[in-house]
């Protein structure tokens, strides 16, 4: 899909669309349909279709791994650290009333939106890691030039005849 100029005035078109609505999913999850992992994916569509479209090195360039190991270990720790919190307070995991103990109605909303985002950012980081592990050497070597086929089966050609 790289050489098709069609797809990438699609994607270039489209990508920053899927980013907008993604942000929208994710922020309006506590309150409607959605939340942390429906934008978690959409957000990571958004950039596996820049992948698919551009490359998966030119992604990698845009969204480096050690950036993606590093937002999994942060939405884990976000959504995580929200109900160790609430067990240092004294309240059951993930209880949201230890956020603001004096306004438990008010502290609900913090609560959500903090285990949303917690959700959100480690499914978008974990979907880029798959996308990664699954194109990893894609863009060295065109399609039918792997260097350790190719050898093998001339010699193989030439041995026969």
């Amino acid at each position: 899909m790289k050489n098709n100029p069609i797809m990438r005035v699609v994607a270039r078109w489209n990508i920053p669309f899927m980013f907008v609505f993604a942000v929208y999913v994710q922020v309006h999850g506590e309150i409607g349909p959605g939340g942390g992992f429906q934008a978690g994916v959409i957000m990571a569509a958004s950039f596996i279709l820049y992948g698919m479209v551009f490359g998966a090195a030119e992604m990698r360039r845009v969204v480096p791994r050690r950036l993606t190991d590093i937002l999994a270990a942060a939405g884990v720790l976000l959504y995580a650290g929200t109900g160790i919190y609430s067990m240092l307070m004294g309240y059951p995991f993930l209880d949201h009333v230890a956020i603001w103990p004096g306004n438990p109605g008010g502290a609900e909303p913090w609560g959500m939106v903090s285990v949303e985002w917690g959700v959100g950012i480690t499914v978008f980081a974990v979907m880029m890691t798959v996308f990664n592990e699954i194109t990893e050497g894609t863009d060295e070597a065109p399609l039918g030039t792997d260097t350790e086929m190719v050898p093998a089966l001339h010699q193989n050609k030439t041995e026969i005849n």
